[in-house]
């Protein structure tokens, strides 16, 4: 949650921080600030709303310098205001701070400078951290930041530069906040996310908890918060900038829910072989005899990861034979979880830095537990603390809405349940041999029902004026009907709930009637009868049916009022396919209602406070 962006260099720092917090918007829009410094004073100009106001606001006159820091917020404490937004500067104006994250004891530490006669001016708990700098600041900013630091106390990431100091931006990373540096000749950049620096550098560095970078024209200097200086080297990124742009679609959203075709096939290239029926997963980490001798799995996820989950514990459980639990990361702590060294706990996060997520593995590793994260961004807090980790490989995800990161999730979950079945022998190779071939095709079955968009926009316009929608599903669609209300209500603000359809009858079929769209997801399948009749349940109330159905079921067509076609494939890897016409009707229905589908309200992409 938001998005920092600095800058030291020979460039107009303007140029590089404002199109940096274009890309890193979907952490939070609340509103916007930039911070320069010249000719030994500060201009600080921030407004309230998307980063298009702050553009607007400086158009006319915009701040000069070669040193900057900027911002885009998600607000935590104190409501979006021009008074509340990023940067904050001390009593004399000397220096800006910005800040991701939430200090827990700003309160106390807010009365005791108060007394000390600093002035606020604003709600915030990141303005704290500008008159704890202050306090220090004769010893020099950089000795400022490191002690200001340890009175602070959170998880937390900043940005800091001060008029007396030109050529010096201080940034700081204590807990599950990023911050990642970037590598320039004669320049150098730091930012909260790697599309922030796309097309100004491909060499980054991500801090580490604890650590301070020194930014100046010349390069980086690294040390611990407690002085220890550090060294380590960049590392060279694969995205390019034409990854964090539109790419002629009119929404980010639309563009990543077709690029699953290639983040499906990415994520599974070279790791299986649709000859041999090998699955080879050597990120893992662990070697067959490890994973043979498990006596449990833990998956811990948030939100749509949560749901990837859900579907990996049918698989696992089908194919490993192995015993699975799903927790909610944010829950996991609060459990007293009952994990040692022959549990595998397994957190599954888009960004790798979900706050709630990192906190469930730390809580895991302190158990005894071994841990593999299934992440989307190399490099990531996820990454680097697991023991081992799977790659989804899906590419930039801009919108906030995730749906390539979750099919890829999807493709993830599959292969580790294949290779744990194997590990465990609890497999034919036949029945490996035939799902690998069934993976394989997925990319173009997905090609197949992206086709029909159109017809789904057409269907969304059936009730994209309605209040309310349930979806129903069973097995391993009742996570993709949690999934499909998740997306409707994050992107067109209906509310809706997902159903496993054997409880339709103990609560939620009171809500049927006439004006109430309930999406069944009936695929043939093990269920698929039973999904039939509750269909007819609905219809024998007045409710209007949406089906997610196989192509050519003509049963289906005869019992719901309207029907979306998914090719037929291996009742395992349904859900990839399922997914997407639910993306697509969440997707059509908020754009035909007017809403932002790529920064939905109140939403921002990487949940790095808790």
């Amino acid at each position: 949650m938001c998005g920092i962006v600095g800058y030291v260099g020979h460039r107009d720092a303007m140029s590089v921080i404002l199109p940096g917090l274009r890309r890193l918007e979907y952490r939070g829009y609340d509103s916007a600030g930039i911070a320069t410094a010249s000719d030994g004073c500060l201009d600080v100009r921030k407004k309230t709303g998307k980063i298009a106001a702050l553009e607007m606001a400086v158009a006319g006159d915009p701040p000069r310098g070669t040193l900057g820091i900027g911002h885009t917020r998600w607000a935590t404490h104190g409501r979006p205001s021009d008074a509340n937004a990023h940067p904050h500067i001390d009593c004399l104006a000397g220096l800006a701070v910005v800040h991701n994250g939430i200090i827990e004891n700003y309160r106390d530490l807010r009365k005791t400078m108060a007394a000390e006669q600093h002035r606020f001016r604003s709600q915030t708990d990141t303005e704290v951290i500008a008159h704890l700098i202050e306090r220090h600041q004769a010893d020099g900013l950089v000795s400022a930041v490191s002690r200001a630091a340890r009175e602070l106390e959170g998880a937390y990431a900043i940005a800091c530069i001060a008029a007396d100091a030109p050529n010096t931006l201080v940034a700081l990373r204590r807990g599950s906040s990023p911050l990642v540096i970037g590598f320039g000749q004669g320049e150098m950049f730091v930012a909260s996310d790697v599309p922030a620096l796309l097309g100004c550098t491909r060499e980054i560095l991500v801090l580490e908890e604890n650590e301070i970078a020194i930014l100046t024209p010349e390069g980086l200097t690294l040390r611990s918060v407690d002085g220890v200086p550090v060294r380590r080297h960049p590392t060279t990124v694969r995205w390019d900038q034409e990854a964090a742009e539109k790419s002629g679609y009119p929404h980010f959203m639309l563009k990543e829910i077709f690029e699953q075709p290639e983040a499906v096939r990415n994520t599974m290239c070279e790791r299986v072989d649709p000859q041999e029926g090998h699955v080879q997963i050597p990120e893992l980490g662990l070697k067959d005899r490890d994973l043979a001798g498990l006596s449990r799995l833990c998956f811990v996820a948030c939100g749509t990861s949560w749901h990837a989950a859900l579907v990996g514990k049918y698989l696992v459980e089908a194919f490993a034979r192995l015993p699975v639990d799903v927790d909610v990361a944010s829950e996991f702590r609060y459990r007293r979880p009952v994990v040692d060294s022959r549990v595998l706990t397994v957190p599954i996060s888009q960004s790798g830095e979900t706050a709630d997520t990192l906190a469930a593995l730390r809580e895991a590793k302190d158990h005894g537990s071994r841990t593999v994260a299934i992440c989307n961004v190399v490099g990531s807090s996820l990454a680097r603390e697991a023991d081992g980790v799977v790659y989804t490989r899906a590419g930039i995800e801009i919108g906030v809405a995730s749906t390539k990161a979750f099919t890829a999730q999807l493709i993830a979950v599959t292969l580790m349940a294949l290779k744990l079945g194997l590990a465990r022998n609890m497999m034919d190779t036949m029945f490996v041999r035939q799902t690998v071939k069934a993976l394989c095709e997925l990319p173009d079955l997905l090609s197949v029902v992206l086709d029909q968009s159109d017809a789904i926009r057409r269907v969304a316009a059936r009730f994209a004026d309605c209040d309310h929608a349930l979806y129903l599903g069973r097995g391993l669609n009742f996570p993709l009907a949690l999934e499909g209300a998740l997306k409707l209500k994050e992107i067109s603000y209906i509310h809706a709930e997902g159903y496993p359809a054997g409880e339709m009858k103990h609560g939620p079929i009171a809500l049927v009637d006439s004006r109430m769209p309930v999406v069944a997801i009936a695929p043939r399948g093990e269920t698929y009868h039973k999904m039939a009749s509750n269909i007819e349940e609905i219809k024998a109330r007045d409710g209007m049916v949406i089906a997610v159905a196989t192509a050519g079921d003509e049963e289906i067509h005869a019992k719901a009022d309207v029907v979306i076609s998914v090719p037929a494939t291996l009742e395992w890897l349904q859900p990839v396919l399922n997914a997407v016409p639910l993306q697509l009707l969440a997707y059509h229905a908020g754009v035909l209602r007017g809403c932002d589908v790529d920064q939905p309200r109140n939403l921002a992409k990487s949940v790095t406070v808790e």
